[in-house]
């Protein structure tokens, strides 16, 4: 068989998934999974020698059928990690929108906050929002209040609308069990609760920052057509809503549970004990992330129920709205998951680390270079094809087939971290935010381009900035 080297098989399986997904416009999970076959079968046998299938270990000849086993191994070995959380979190997010949870959240934020700080409580809500909850929805849930607040104060409209569009960008990009930052880590193998920590810790002066741009352009741009003063019908009716602790209680919940498991496991490290072994135990069964987002999915159910009675057909229609949008995405990092697979099996990491041969991954300069090149990777997928998590799920796989054997100088939560921040940069028409943000909005595709888009851009830029100081004053997490 024909020797293709590695880097060939990188570049073929990317004009593979940006053809498919561009040009003749086909579902993600097509193109990924077309991607991770094509590698798969071009990859030179000795990269696959002494895999096992069916307890047969491969020698010299690799036979097709086996290649493509392989992708299907891949891919559910990442829905293993990725499928219950994802559908969890699926349902977390429609019991808050169902329930009134999620408009009890934006209230309570936004008298924490107070009328002059009403952008930053937008922000906030929709950094919370997000987490459980797709990008998508949260505008939805969010773009109404924000045009009620401009109808009660006639100002800073642009502002607000910018405000949450912020933080549910944030939120979505940085934060598991959001599907993309979820697969991310799964595939750098990056603890979830650092994630969380991390994301967090990047994500605060990525949105103050976005609010910085936000009121600068309110301040500069008129628009063209700002939303009616009137009161619409919809605006006017008001439902019972649930309390504020079980309002949070489902994104917060999980949230303690991993963040909470990861801190203990590394107080562990320092100072072992016989009690931390018994707690840890403990632990590691509440803060799993499936079994953590499982608890979580139940104490939404029970808001849900608690609050709107709903009878058998009306549960069940929530549930499998949530369910069907959450298998979607479920088959799509799935798919980016055998990619990734794949491209490590064609041994693409081991041709890219040459590239560092002046500078090995494991130095300074060419640890931060990794992380440049993962942010620009990252925007690169995200400004051609327009899908966040897509470009995330690509990403990862093409970063995870690099770092697999290297010896890194930081932890590999960075480089999710760079990976997020990347995706914030190149925001426009081919992305079904970009349109969302336009139609719910009220804004024309010019004052978006002008507004959001830069906006998106700064926030990501001062997030990779922020990445690269933490990865050079603090390369690995406490313990």
């Amino acid at each position: 068989m024909l020797s293709i080297p590695p880097l060939a098989i990188l570049t073929i399986s990317v004009v593979i998934v940006l053809g498919m997904i561009l040009v003749f416009r086909l579902n993600a999970f097509l193109a990924l999974i077309t991607a991770a076959l094509t590698v798969s079968l071009l990859a030179p046998a000795p990269s696959i020698v002494g895999s096992s299938i069916d307890g047969k270990v491969a020698t010299e000849s690799i036979p097709p059928v086996v290649r493509v086993q392989r992708v299907a191994e891949a891919l559910g070995k990442t829905a293993g990690k990725i499928a219950i959380p994802i559908a969890m979190a699926a349902i977390i997010g429609g019991c808050l929108a169902a329930s009134g949870a999620a408009d009890r959240i934006v209230r309570a934020t936004l008298a924490l906050f107070g009328e002059k700080h009403s952008a930053g409580a937008l922000a906030t809500s929709g950094f919370l929002l997000s987490i459980p909850v797709f990008f998508d929805t949260v505008f939805f849930l969010l773009a109404p209040i924000a045009k009620s607040m401009y109808r009660n104060s006639g100002r800073n409209y642009l502002k607000c609308l910018l405000a949450l569009g912020l933080g549910a960008s944030v939120g979505h990009t940085l934060i598991p069990p959001t599907p993309g930052p979820l697969l991310v880590a799964s595939q750098l193998g990056v603890d979830i609760g650092w994630m969380m920590v991390f994301g967090s810790l990047v994500g605060v002066p990525m949105t103050i920052v976005g609010l910085l741009y936000a009121a600068w352009i309110d301040r500069r741009m008129p628009l063209e057509k700002p939303p009616e003063l009137a009161a619409t019908a919809s605006d006017d009716v008001i439902r019972p809503e649930p309390g504020l602790a079980p309002s949070l209680a489902p994104i917060l919940f999980p949230a303690v549970l991993i963040a909470g498991h990861t801190i203990l496991k590394t107080i562990a490290k320092g100072n072992p004990s016989e009690l931390l072994d018994r707690i840890l135990r403990t632990t590691a069964l509440f803060g799993d992330p499936s079994f953590a987002l499982s608890l979580a999915a139940g104490i939404a159910l029970w808001v849900y129920v608690r609050h709107v009675r709903p009878n058998r057909g009306e549960m069940s229609s929530m549930v499998d709205g949530a369910i069907s949008s959450a298998g979607v995405i479920i088959l799509i990092t799935a798919a980016g998951g055998a990619f990734g697979g794949m491209l490590k099996e064609a041994q693409v990491g081991t041709a890219i680390v040459s590239l560092f041969a002046s500078d090995p991954v494991g130095g300074t300069v060419g640890g931060m270079a990794l992380l440049l090149l993962a942010f620009g990777i990252a925007s690169l997928l995200k400004i051609s094809q327009g899908s966040a998590t897509v470009a995330m799920i690509t990403a990862s796989a093409m970063l995870a087939a690099l770092t697999s054997d290297q010896t890194l100088p930081f932890d590999p939560v960075y480089i999710a971290l760079a990976i997020g921040c990347g995706t914030m940069v190149g925001m426009w028409m081919n992305d079904s935010g970009f349109w969302v943000f336009c139609r719910m909005g009220g804004l024309t595709e010019a004052e978006a381009l002008k507004s959001w888009t830069p906006m998106l851009a700064i926030s990501g830029t001062t997030g990779m900035t922020i990445t690269l100081l933490l990865a050079w004053l603090l390369p690995m997490p406490p313990g």
